[in-house]
């Protein structure tokens, strides 16, 4: 039985294709294998039938990393190849092998600015501000004063050109100052 199901998921995963996978994330061979097992684990029939399977957000939210996070629908969206919220495989691993230990602080920031500019501008702007707060703090709300508060001093902290928006440079600049950002940005295969 250990022998089959490592032949199919060779079968299914070819030697070049892992070794090119281990070229372009931050996995090695067996973490490849692994996370091609979780993705496989979320629609077995879907992805067993067709290895290009693109799988719906709906579905790829049922992975309890994604699920537990208030920002996985917008995960989603930022790794998805199509902007929709579906993946592929290589969607979800090029996902893993971001939010992996073995990512760098750099490429974690740029997807957590693009996770956060919610309305896709390239700016983290006060609309943006208010749908990160809203999530980080449900299901409890603030209040609308509290909520301008803290955009407020968000923006006083972060805001170093006063235009009232966050560009990626601010964005990193703010993420530097944080040494606890690679681990909470984090998860594992």
């Amino acid at each position: 039985m250990g022998q089959g199901s490592s032949k199919q998921q060779e079968d299914f995963l070819t030697e070049e294709e892992i070794e090119d996978y281990q070229d372009l994330t931050y996995f090695t061979r067996q973490e490849i294998i692994v996370a091609h097992k979780k993705f496989k684990a979320l629609a077995p029939d879907i992805v067993s039938e067709n290895r290009n399977a693109r799988l719906e957000m709906s579905v790829m939210l049922n992975y309890p990393e994604l699920r537990a996070n208030p920002f996985g629908d917008r995960i989603c969206k930022v790794f998805s190849s199509l902007q929709d919220g579906s993946c592929t495989f290589e969607d979800f691993l090029d996902m893993m092998s971001v939010l992996s230990v073995h990512a760098p602080k750099t490429v974690k920031s740029e997807y957590a600015f693009r996770i956060f500019d919610f309305d896709n501008d390239d700016m983290i702007g006060r609309e943006d501000l208010r749908e990160l707060i809203n999530r980080l703090t449900a299901p409890q709300r603030i209040t609308e004063m509290e909520m301008m508060q803290l955009i407020q001093n968000i923006n006083n902290e972060s805001d170093l050109d006063d235009d009232g928006m966050l560009s990626f440079a601010e964005f990193e600049h703010i993420i530097s100052k944080c040494p606890d950002f690679t681990d909470s940005f984090s998860v594992k295969l």
